[in-house]
């Protein structure tokens, strides 16, 4: 995925309200950013960090700055929690995913379930639907990226709805986007949401497949990258 339009760096002054962030441009201007996601951001907010923004013209917008990454030493942290959903569908139609190839159409934002929508749903002729939830993966303990960074009753659900798909025939994947670029391997955060924990294995369990697919990212865009070995 490539972006219309030149990132901006900035430095990031404080984040507040969950999706307000105060920032510096490079020129001294400061304004406030649109912060895309909902979760504590552990390990990737930390003040005078080096950020990048997306910007909008569109007047209907309140804020016309996007928090999009925020920039480490081994490289960019994708904060903007919209993005994992655009990534991975165009890596599935270009068949970046191996695990995720063969279907002659994807959807993205289709309803199923009880009053629900899938992140991508993939369909072909000669094989089941599949159904895939995406769930952008940022927090980093030790050499492990776990997920979530935060109490998620809405990422418990999602869990339940995709072994209510492997129970009707269906194929169901839970694709952890781990949009960093260090952390050995994939874990839940158990000590932070056991709850989910609990749910992710028990969903595995029924036959729903679970995968962590790295992020590769740029200023300039992001694609997916190779897999990411799965301690679970």
């Amino acid at each position: 995925m490539i972006y219309s339009a030149s990132l901006r760096k900035a430095t990031l002054l404080r984040r507040y309200k969950r999706f307000l962030a105060d920032v510096e441009l490079e020129d001294g201007t400061l304004v406030t950013a649109h912060c895309p996601n909902t979760g504590s951001m552990e390990s990737c907010h930390a003040e005078g960090c080096i950020v990048w923004l997306s910007y909008s013209d569109n007047p209907a917008r309140k804020l016309q700055w996007t928090w999009e990454f925020t920039q480490t030493d081994d490289g960019l942290i994708g904060v903007n929690t919209a993005r994992p959903n655009q990534v991975v569908s165009m890596a599935v139609e270009e068949g970046l995913i191996p695990n995720l190839t063969g279907y002659k159409t994807v959807r993205r934002e289709v309803k199923y379930g009880k009053n629900s929508r899938i992140d991508l749903l993939l369909e072909a002729p000669d094989r089941k639907p599949c159904y895939v939830e995406i769930k952008n993966a940022t927090l980093c303990r030790g050499d492990m990226i776990l997920f979530p960074d935060a109490v998620t009753e809405r990422g418990l659900k999602h869990l339940e709805e995709l072994s209510d798909m492997v129970k009707l025939g269906h194929r169901a994947v839970m694709l952890f986007f781990v949009n960093r670029p260090d952390g050995r391997a994939f874990s839940v955060a158990d000590a932070i949401d056991p709850k989910y924990g609990v749910g992710l294995r028990k969903a595995m369990a029924s036959g729903v497949e679970v995968m962590a697919i790295r992020a590769i990212s740029t200023p300039q865009g992001m694609t997916t990258g190779e897999s990411v070995p799965l301690e679970l």
